[in-house]
This record gives C-alpha cells, structure tokens and sequence, in this order.
C-alpha cells in the first residue's frame, strides 16, 4: 500500500511539473496579436526568444527578449506590462503617457529612460543615471522610488 502510494504522489508531482513548465520560442509568432503589434510599431529589433510562462497549463504570460537586449513582458492577453533596455538605449515614447514624457523633459532632459513598468496603481520608470519615479495612471509625478 505504501509503495502504491508513493508512486501515485510522484504521478501526480511529474504531471503537475509537466503543466507549469515554462515553454520557448524564437520567434514573434507565439505571441497574441497585441503583443505582435507593439513589437512591430516600436521595436526595429528581431526577436531572439519567447518565454512563455504557464501555470498549470493556461498562459500566465510571456518573456520577449530582442537581440539588441530589449526585454518586454507581456500578459497573456498581449498587454505589455514591463519594458527594459541596455544603459544606451530608451525606452520608446509610445510607453510614456505625455505627461510623463512632460515631467521627464523638465527635470531629467538627457537622461535615457531605461525601463517602465506598468502597476496597477500606474507607473514606475527607470532611468540610466538609477534614479526611479513614480507615476500615477494618468502619467502625474507622484515620488522617486527607494
């Protein structure tokens, strides 16, 4: 019984493993449309690989990285929700809503914009010097991130 057992729980743990892991691609064409889109109006950059989380077997949601560095998450629904680049590079505008593109002008000008990360209270932003902001939903200023 207790051998039975035993190979019963490791069944179920080598299933288990089998639907959470995490699967690659090396082009763009995994991707919900959405996500496609945003690559190609944004990015000039080729995708070098596709991770796609999932959690129990539903797409949870997916891991691009260009081949100059570029790192974009999407959910599963193709929405992004974070965009890094190398210390060179910036962001694209199209991720900063205007106001944030206002702020950052003003206070910051030359400063490339390293990464944003959309929250669900708004938007934290990266800069190369290493400062971080705070935005609100709207793009308003609302602090600098410890």
């Amino acid at each position: 019984m207790k051998k039975i057992l035993i190979a019963l729980m490791l069944f179920i743990a080598a299933g288990i493993s089998t639907a959470c892991a995490d699967t690659y691609a090396h082009d763009a064409s995994v991707l919900p449309a959405a996500a496609q889109a945003v690559l190609k109006k944004n990015f000039k950059a080729e995708v070098t690989v596709v991770k796609i989380d999932k959690d129990f077997g539903m797409v949870k949601d997916y891991e691009v990285i260009l081949n100059d560095g570029t790192e974009i998450s999407f959910d599963s629904k193709g929405n992004w929700e974070e965009v890094e680049v190398g210390r060179n590079m910036n962001v694209p505008a199209a991720f900063l809503l205007q106001p944030m593109r206002n702020y950052l002008n003003a206070n910051f000008k030359g400063v490339n914009v390293v990464g944003v990360d959309k929250k669900r209270r708004g938007y934290e932003v990266k800069l190369a010097n290493g400062i971080e902001l705070e935005f609100d939903t709207s793009g308003n200023f609302l602090r600098y991130d410890d």
